[in-house]
C-alpha cells in the first residue's frame, strides 16, 4: 500500500442533482435508485448519493452491477461497504464515503482496506464528497491513482 507518497485527488465534477428529497416521519429522506427505497438524507448519504449519481451518469457504471451499505464479514464482524461496483458478478471496486469535512486519512484507508482483505477488488476509492482519492490494489501493494478507471 502507498506510504510515502501522498495522494493524487480525482477530480470529480458532479451532474447537476435530481433526486427525489422529501418528508417522511419528520425526517428528510432521499430516493436511493440502487437499493429501491427512500433513506435517511444525511451528510453521509448526501455524498454517496451524489457519487453514486456521477458514476451512472457521467462514467457510464452500469448501476444494476453495484451495492449499496454490501454487508461483508471480516472474521466475526459484520461490516458494510458503502458502494461496491461488480464487474459481472466480481466484485470490481469499493467505494467509501464520508460526509463532507471528514478527513480522508490513514484511518478512513484502513477501513477501506480492511473491507478489501474479505473483497480483494483491484480498486480502492475514499470520498468526502469534496475530496476523493483512490488506490489500485496489485500483488506487490498499491497505487495512487489520478482518476476513476472506465468501468470494464
Amino acid at each position: 500500500m502507498p506510504t510515502d507518497e501522498m495522494p493524487t485527488l480525482i477530480t470529480i465534477k458532479y451532474p447537476e442533482p435530481d433526486f427525489n428529497i422529501r418528508m417522511l416521519e419528520n425526517k428528510r429522506v432521499i430516493w436511493d435508485r440502487i437499493r429501491k427505497r427512500f433513506v435517511s438524507l444525511t451528510g453521509e448519504e448526501w455524498v454517496r448519493q451524489n457519487f453514486l449519481h456521477y458514476l451512472i451518469t457521467e462514467k457510464r457504471y452500469p448501476g444494476p452491477l453495484m451495492a449499496v451499505e454490501k454487508e461483508i464479514r471480516l472474521g466475526p464482524l459484520k461490516k458494510r461497504c458503502d458502494i461496491v461496483v461488480y464487474n459481472n458478478s466480481v466484485p470490481w471496486m469499493i467505494i467509501e464515503c464520508k460526509e463532507p469535512g471528514t478527513p480522508l486519512n490513514g484511518k478512513t484507508l484502513l477501513q477501506i482496506l480492511g473491507y478489501n482483505m474479505t473483497l480483494k477488488v483491484p480498486f480502492l476509492i475514499l470520498t468526502n464528497g469534496d475530496k476523493t482519492f483512490g488506490v489500485a490494489c496489485g500483488e506487490s501493494g498499491g497505487r495512487y491513482i489520478s482518476g476513476l478507471p472506465e468501468y470494464p
